[in-house]
């Protein structure tokens, strides 16, 4: 199906009607043409499919090989080994898109950070950019200086997200750390989906979220 829709667009099909009309005639063809077709050479279909191996290839890519990056590289030389030598497609799609996940995941942890900086009150605000998730867990906890911060440490999610488990996990044990030697953290700018996730997870995390204030426009009556 991938092979005849890519012919179909090829061919100039713009529309859904394109492979409604092929999905009809190969009804069609199998509930009342078998027999017809039961007379087409073997060879005949198998040049056929050869052909639509060729058209279907994008020959453009090969030229792109050392300029692309080695990651989507890697993914595109397994799935067409995993074609060519398992002959099923569809798992070797199966197989691109894990690989492809993967790649993205150690991408996103690599790129979580963190602002240091003071207020005027002497409390040490941790500004954190980036995703925070099960891939940039280590990664986010190396950022901070348990020892030596102060009393009071707001950790600020304004650029940043908790997306799961392991993230809330992580919140929890720094949480710890800090409570350890006698020191408080708070959570801020937290994303309502975030906040919701934390309160779904109460049972295994004990975090202090500062709430930001709600201000209300005063309105001049007449």
């Amino acid at each position: 199906m991938i092979g005849q829709s890519l012919i179909n667009t090829s061919n100039g099909a713009r529309a859904r009607l394109s492979g409604i009309v092929a999905a009809v005639m190969l009804l069609v063809f199998v509930m009342f043409g078998s027999g017809l077709i039961e007379k087409v050479p073997m060879a005949a279909l198998t040049g056929l499919m050869i052909m639509v191996s060729i058209g279907t290839f994008e020959w453009a890519s090969l030229r792109t090989f050392g300029k692309m990056p080695k990651s989507d590289l890697f993914v595109m030389v397994t799935v067409t080994l995993v074609t060519v030598f398992l002959h099923n497609l569809a798992l070797a799609v199966i197989i691109g898109v894990i690989i492809s996940a993967l790649v993205f995941a150690w991408d996103n942890a690599k790129r979580i950070r963190a602002r240091k900086r003071f207020d005027k009150e002497g409390i040490k605000h941790y500004e954190i950019y980036g995703p925070l998730f099960f891939g940039s867990v280590t990664a986010f906890n190396d950022k901070f200086d348990v020892q030596n911060d102060p009393d009071e440490v707001i950790i600020d999610f304004a650029e940043s997200r908790v997306v799961d488990m392991s993230a809330i996990e992580a919140l929890n044990k720094i949480t710890e750390r800090y409570l350890k030697v006698g020191k408080k953290v708070h959570l801020k700018h937290l994303s309502p989906d975030c906040r919701k996730l934390l309160q779904n997870a109460e049972a295994i995390i004990d975090v202090n979220v500062m709430e930001d204030p709600t201000y209300k426009v005063m309105v001049n009556k007449v």
